[in-house]
């Protein structure tokens, strides 16, 4: 069967994702939609897709469409993909699935009422060198895993009106860089159980940057970094008990890892991704889709809500207040 996807939300992140479909066999992409009918008609256009709609709705109730992939900004996953999951889709949303957990347990309570797969797009976990880390990791080539260091950030725009510096379109560091670092931490060691967080505002009320550090009970712990104003390496390392693995820059796409065993000469592992990156999550969906699932087992909901829980914990640390969007179109 050919798995048809429907695109909400035409903008830069979407055209990346849609670019790399050439990679992925059973999906075609042959809706999109905006709230501008004009901006909708363009990108179909420029990218060859048959149907372009001048309303999320209208996508939703789109009956030649069985999986919406969701780039809006943040604050509109919740009513978009609740949407969605009511009319019987499924769903990929593009992360930070929502900006508060109250809203990411209530897509995740409908899906799994409904029966729908959805699953948050963290395309880092799909990546060939971060499941090469995963098998790595399991077989015992670094030890228990320890710590986890991390860090992700670029110089954006800091003018009040541009999206990255507006809480109304879920701006600030935290939706859009500190949530790979936290999902990496999470994916390596599972649920924290302390969460430390200092960093600083903008004007507009959004984070610019903060360090984040993560505890368990066993003293196993993740340092991470995420800004708005630094142009971070992009790096991450994973120590164990008997060596270490790093991720080159930028650790959330890479090509290739470094395996540090204690005591032998360091081994770099080359595993390129195909395409941009972003076939290996479209590919997971498109399987899963047409299996019948309804969750992915790389990237499964509990782990979208246990990201989702640090992130609140940072937010809450650092005064931010998210504005979560509306529930319904």
């Amino acid at each position: 069967m050919t798995v048809r996807w429907g695109v909400v939300g035409p903008g830069r992140i979407a055209a990346k994702v849609v670019a790399d479909f050439g990679h992925v066999p059973g999906a075609e992409v042959v809706a999109v939609a905006s709230r501008s009918a004009e901006r909708a008609q363009a990108f179909a256009t420029e990218h060859g897709i048959a149907r372009a709609h001048g309303s999320y709705r209208a996508i939703v109730e789109d009956e030649g469409v069985d999986v919406l992939y969701v780039a809006t900004p943040h604050p509109q996953h919740r009513a978009v993909t609740l949407a969605a999951i009511a009319a019987g889709k499924a769903v990929l949303v593009e992360k930070a699935f929502t900006v508060t957990p109250a809203a990411t347990r209530e897509i995740v309570d409908a899906a799994r009422a409904r029966g729908v797969f959805v699953m948050e797009a963290m395309w880092t976990r799909f990546q060939p060198a971060i499941a090469r880390l995963r098998d790595l990791v399991d077989e015992g080539a670094i030890g228990p895993v320890q710590s986890v260091q991390a860090d992700l950030g670029a110089q954006h725009n800091t003018d009040p009106a541009d999206r990255f510096y507006n809480p109304d379109t879920g701006g600030g560091a935290l939706f859009d860089v500190g949530v790979y670092p936290i999902s990496f931490a999470q994916m390596l060691l599972g649920t924290p159980e302390t969460v430390t967080a200092h960093g600083v505002l903008a004007a507009t009320g959004v984070d610019v940057e903060e360090a984040v550090l993560l505890g368990w009970p066993d003293g196993r712990s993740a340092a991470l970094l995420a800004s708005l104003r630094c142009a971070t390496p992009g790096t991450a390392r994973v120590i164990g008990t008997a060596g270490w693995i790093d991720v080159p820059p930028r650790f959330h796409h890479p090509h290739s890892l470094v395996l540090a065993r204690t005591g032998r000469e360091p081994e770099t592992i080359a595993a390129p991704p195909l395409g941009a990156g972003y076939a290996h999550e479209l590919i997971e969906v498109t399987e899963c889709v047409a299996a019948g699932r309804t969750e992915s087992a790389v990237m499964p909901l509990a782990d979208t809500v246990a990201v989702q829980d640090v992130m609140a914990a940072v937010a809450t640390q650092l005064g931010l207040d998210p504005r979560e969007g509306p529930g319904e179109l």
